[in-house]
């Protein structure tokens, strides 16, 4: 994503005009629009400026999704009660169906029980609470699949 397109959508969740971001920073609606359309750029003083009046970090706005600002923010706002109430493997089996099959043919009770044993030793180890070892081995387990 461009960065004017990245400055538009910020602008568009905060629920800002082009006229009122073009006030809060002392420049004409017209230099917003260009941002917008990537026909100049601003200078970094005024994304700063930018990325102030959006919430945003400096990073979050010249990458801003506004798809993954909505997941973050959903997520965030759950409640660990309705947490425990989603179904998690179907929703994301939706996405990923291996999720959905896989217990019909990998053994399950044999994979489980070595996770158990890695998850014993972090809790005993670090004085982990359960779902403190669960999460760090997760999170283990995907930076190594990500290398």
């Amino acid at each position: 994503m461009s960065l004017g397109n990245s400055i538009f959508q910020a602008r568009k969740k905060s629920g800002l005009s082009q006229q009122e971001v073009a006030e809060k920073l002392g420049v004409s609606r017209q230099t917003i629009s260009k941002w917008e359309l990537d026909e100049t750029l601003p200078e970094i003083r005024q994304c700063k400026r930018l990325a102030e009046l959006y919430h945003l970090s400096l990073d979050e706005l010249v990458d801003f999704d506004v798809e993954l600002k909505e997941i973050e923010r959903v997520i965030e706002n759950t409640s660990e009660e309705k947490q425990k109430e989603i179904n998690w493997t179907k929703v994301w089996g939706k996405k990923y169906p291996i999720l959905l099959t896989y217990p019909q043919t990998v053994d399950v009770d044999k994979y489980g029980a070595e996770i158990r044993k890695l998850l014993r030793t972090m809790e005993k180890e670090y004085d982990f609470s359960s779902l403190d070892a669960m999460l760090v081995l997760k999170d283990i387990m995907a930076h190594v699949w990500n290398k």
